[in-house]
């Protein structure tokens, strides 16, 4: 996943959805979507059909979250036989891992962590109808062919229930111009388990986007201490699944 660098062909639906804006891409990700911002303000997520989760899906999570926390509110959503498209209204803030931000990991990955723990804070578990729990997350291994490790089954205790967010990873958490956390993008996954399945993924992300040293300090701004077992247990279901 990262910011393109080289020339990105906007594909024809964008250009029909962008209904003459100009567009720009701004994030490509690991199967080769690739979003889109428009010169009017919006945001258009455009890329192959996803097993593991969909852009409908996301746009039912966005929908229920944005009545607790600030996430982008929806236009349109839609899919062709082997694509699927996203619109979405533009939050003026920038994603924690853009150049100014890259400069300053201490501001961002402190940033990451508060507003991680805010927005867990904030989503009601009672009100949520997705879940993102280990079986949840096996199962669905499963129907892709994924076979998890025997190992992996059994999680530890849970710690807290919350609704994660299922993508924590630095890049999902938008910053305003002071450095504070303001926003969260991404959301396809969101769903209850155990906040160390979303703190674990926001931990390691510090050290793909901002270099070693940075996790203790994202886990210290959320609130808690490290707990090595579940972080362990919880990055190890990531990459597995």
């Amino acid at each position: 996943m990262s910011i393109p660098t080289d020339h990105v062909d906007a594909p024809r639906t964008v250009r029909r959805l962008a209904r003459g804006a100009a567009v720009t891409p701004v994030w490509r990700n690991a199967i080769g979507g690739v979003t889109f911002r428009t010169d009017d303000g919006r945001y258009i997520k455009h890329g192959p059909r996803n097993a593991e989760t969909s852009l409908r899906a996301e746009a039912g999570r966005l929908s229920w979250a944005r009545r607790y926390v600030e996430v982008p509110s929806v236009i349109e959503t839609g899919a062709g036989p082997t694509n699927e498209w996203l619109v979405t209204r533009a939050i003026e803030a920038s994603s924690a891992v853009e150049p100014r931000w890259i400069e300053r990991p201490a501001t961002a990955v402190g940033a990451v962590g508060e507003a991680l723990r805010a927005l867990h804070d904030a989503l009601p578990v009672a009100d949520c109808p997705f879940e993102w729990t280990v079986p949840v997350r096996i199962a669905n291994a499963r129907r892709r062919g994924i076979r998890v490790p025997i190992d992996l089954r059994t999680p530890p205790p849970v710690d807290r229930f919350v609704v994660c967010h299922g993508d924590a990873c630095c890049p999902n958490t938008l910053l305003d111009d002071d450095g504070h956390g303001v926003a969260h993008v991404d959301l396809g996954a969101l769903g209850i388990a155990d906040r160390w399945a979303d703190i674990a993924v926001a931990a390691i992300s510090t050290e793909w986007n901002y270099g070693p040293g940075w996790q203790d300090a994202l886990i210290e701004a959320y609130g808690v201490k490290p707990d090595d077992e579940r972080l362990a247990y919880y990055r190890a279901l990531w990459n597995a699944t």
